[in-house]
């Protein structure tokens, strides 16, 4: 298991160089003046030649290139551009609304779309099934944008004034104050250091944060505007993992030791979940795994619909301002991510299928 997990970290390297160096590339290559972009297009020629010197910007490409290998080895993610100010805070203030909303679109995607799977798989060929796969080809056809601005108008417009209205954008209602955890626990931590960083990013979690000072209606407002990004966010793969789930739970439900456990007189929901959904899991980690890739795609969009302060949206914003040091932070981070996710996937392989070996 060690050297699995060794050898799959050092074979992670030349990926994460090569997303690195075409990412840096194509930053650079691209038509636009980063300076005009940031300051106006007012800015005269002194004050662009000043600019662009200031950020090295006059630079041969790999030598920037080299510069910036040599800053993300030492930890420092540089300074923004944009907003002068160091990437890794920014990165600590826009990373948890983002890893927030692809944790509530993946519990329910998770949640409905393999219920809903087995329980197609398991009526197979009846109304059921086929009113379970309509709504699946219906949800992956949706467009993520799309499908926001119908949840907004929906629940925010047309149900206004009923049980059933959400807010339509942003994370907490006006006027809400969320101290963090370790304030109110009484913890002295310096501000500056790894543990700092570390539980301010936790506390910026409302959900968790919330749970963890026991104020149950900051709670229960942070579910209410996460409701409907999560819907927009995870509905695509929802109906992915259900007909994954239907198909291979009807791979798994004609094999002879799933004949043989029904003909032992066992309970039809022992026989579907204890012995054909684990044996279905091995394709559907990978699937939900991969998923995530698309929470983190989508929340550009629906980060930016809903009025969400995320990664998704900044990385938007900072694209069209030629603002490449946060372009290629936030991708590095992103791509350590999968990297760190996809190790995860391949090691719970072993646990749900003893046959899987990793040597």
């Amino acid at each position: 298991m060690a050297t699995f997990i060794i050898r799959r970290v050092l074979s992670s390297f030349p990926a994460l160089f090569g997303i690195l160096f075409v990412t840096f590339s194509i930053g650079r290559l691209l038509p636009g003046d980063p300076c005009r972009a940031i300051l106006g297009e007012k800015a005269t020629d002194l004050v662009c030649d000043d600019f662009i010197h200031r950020h090295g910007l006059d630079r041969p490409i790999m030598v920037q290139f080299g510069i910036y290998i040599k800053e993300i080895a030492s930890g420092d993610l540089g300074t923004s551009i944009r907003f002068n100010k160091s990437v890794t805070n920014i990165l600590i203030e826009r990373l948890p609304t983002t890893f927030e909303l692809s944790l509530a679109a993946m519990a329910f995607s998770v949640l409905l779309g393999i219920p809903m799977g087995i329980i197609s798989a398991v009526k197979h060929n009846s109304s059921v099934d086929v009113g379970t796969m309509v709504i699946a080809n219906v949800g992956v056809s949706m467009p993520v944008f799309w499908l926001g601005l119908m949840l907004a108008y929906i629940f925010a417009l047309l149900l206004k004034d009923t049980p059933f209205q959400l807010p339509p954008s942003g994370r907490l209602s006006p006027g809400m104050i969320v101290p963090a955890f370790y304030e109110v626990w009484g913890w002295q931590v310096t501000e500056t250091g790894m543990l700092h960083a570390f539980l301010e990013f936790i506390s910026r979690l409302n959900l968790i944060n919330s749970i963890l000072i026991w104020r149950w209606d900051i709670f229960k407002d942070a579910v209410r505007h996460m409701i409907l990004p999560a819907i927009a966010v995870g509905t695509i793969p929802l109906a992915i993992i259900a007909r994954m789930t239907r198909s291979s739970m009807l791979d798994v439900l004609g094999q002879d030791y799933v004949r043989t456990a029904r003909a032992k007189g066992l309970k039809r929901t022992s026989v579907v979940l204890r012995h054909a959904l684990r044996n279905a899991l091995l394709p559907l980690v990978t699937i939900i795994g991969l998923s995530l890739g698309a929470f983190l795609g989508g929340a550009v969009l629906t980060e930016t619909i809903f009025g969400l302060s995320g990664v998704g949206r900044i990385l938007f914003e900072s694209i069209t301002a030629r603002d490449y040091v946060i372009v290629q932070s936030f991708t590095v981070v992103i791509a350590i991510f999968f990297v760190m996710l996809n190790l995860i996937v391949d090691i719970s392989y072993v646990y749900l299928d003893p046959r899987v070996r990793l040597d």
